[in-house]
Order: structure tokens, then C-alpha cells, then sequence
């Protein structure tokens, strides 16, 4: 299978990459921001294309995409009018905390990496491995010196991946009473010098 990674998500695969999207985060955000449709809307709404690293096979299908913040923004991110939009005022009024609390922000040294996923049916042959690659480019291409990113304490699977790759753990994150709202314990902040 020939695989192509390009900067920036096309538009007509919107839909595509929010369900990938979802398929690999929901287990954490399904508490939060579920029910399901509500959530894929919301993230239909929010994703910025031009924010994701894409892979995509030679009919164009998505196979993979990293997304990444910076100053300028997120690949899904969105705003309080966002958020109110799609699960209105009392359904933002008690989400809003909830993911201001895992939200991380950009800083100027570390691009920092806003969810990767890969589809089910292509893991396992270095798609993820690829997409991070060209991420640790794209952060030297503009400057940065490192890449952070995220991982709950249960992927364990994803946290060996960044291991292997050279990322350390920079530190733990215990959620506390909020392991309740989201369904993990902890987020671990790892980063790998480029």
C-alpha cells in the first residue's frame, strides 16, 4: 500500500476524521462531551484542517492524522460559543470546566501534539510512527526544540510507542476526583527534543 502524509486535513474528509478522531478519544471525552452525536457535531464544528499532519492512502482514504497546537491554535480546540452552540447554555455551563481542566496550553518552545490516531484496520505498520516523524519535523521546520504531548495512564500501548520513539516523561498529572468524569487517572506529560 502506497501511504502519502501531507500537511493539512482536506475538507472532504472532514466527516472521516472526525470519526477517527472519536474512535480513538472517546473513551476519554464520552463522559464529557457524549452523547455521541452531540459530540461528533461539536467536533465537526471545531476541527482546523490546516492544524494535522494526514495520512492518506493512494484513493485519498484517511489512515492516519497528528494534530498539533500552537499560539495560533489547535486541531480541536473550538470556543465557549462552540461548546454552547452544540449542547447549549447548561450543557456548556458544566462541560466548560471539565475540559478547560485537561486542556493544555502551547508554549513558545514545544510544539505540542493535539491527538494522533490511526484506523483500526492499518495499526501496527508504522503509520503512527511516520505521522510522529513528520510531527518532530514540523517542529524543527518552525523553530521549535521539542514536542510534548499527553498520555492517560491507561494507553498503555501508545506510552511504550512514545517511549520507543525517544519521548521522556516529563511528569504525572493525577486527576484526583475527576478520574470519575473522565475514566483514567492520570495524564503524563512526555517530550522528545528535535
Amino acid at each position: 500500500m502506497k501511504i502519502t502524509y501531507q500537511l493539512g486535513l482536506p475538507e472532504a474528509l472532514r466527516g472521516e476524521a472526525v470519526r477517527l478522531y472519536w474512535q480513538a478519544f472517546g473513551g476519554k471525552l464520552g463522559r464529557v462531551m457524549g452523547p455521541e452525536p452531540k459530540a461528533l457535531q461539536f467536533l465537526f464544528r471545531v476541527l482546523r484542517l490546516q492544524h494535522a499532519i494526514v495520512a492518506l492512502d493512494e484513493d485519498g482514504c484517511l489512515l492516519g492524522m497528528a494534530g498539533f497546537k500552537t499560539s495560533a491554535g489547535s486541531f480541536a480546540g473550538g470556543e465557549v460559543a462552540d461548546i454552547r452552540a452544540v449542547y447549549g447554555s447548561l450543557g456548556a455551563a458544566w462541560r466548560l470546566p471539565l475540559l478547560w481542566m485537561l486542556s493544555d496550553a502551547a508554549d513558545e518552545d514545544r510544539l505540542l501534539l493535539d491527538g494522533i490516531c490511526v484506523a483500526a484496520s492499518v495499526r501496527g505498520m508504522g503509520i503512527g510512527s511516520a505521522l510522529l516523524a513528520r510531527m518532530e519535523a514540523q517542529a524543527r521546520q518552525h523553530g521549535y526544540a521539542a514536542v510534548r504531548l499527553e498520555v492517560i495512564d491507561s494507553n498503555w500501548r501508545a506510552r511504550a510507542l512514545y517511549q520507543r520513539l525517544g519521548y521522556r516523561v516529563e511528569k504525572t498529572q493525577q486527576l484526583g476526583l475527576l478520574r470519575y468524569a473522565f475514566g483514567f487517572r492520570a495524564a503524563i506529560t512526555m517530550v522528545k527534543s528535535v
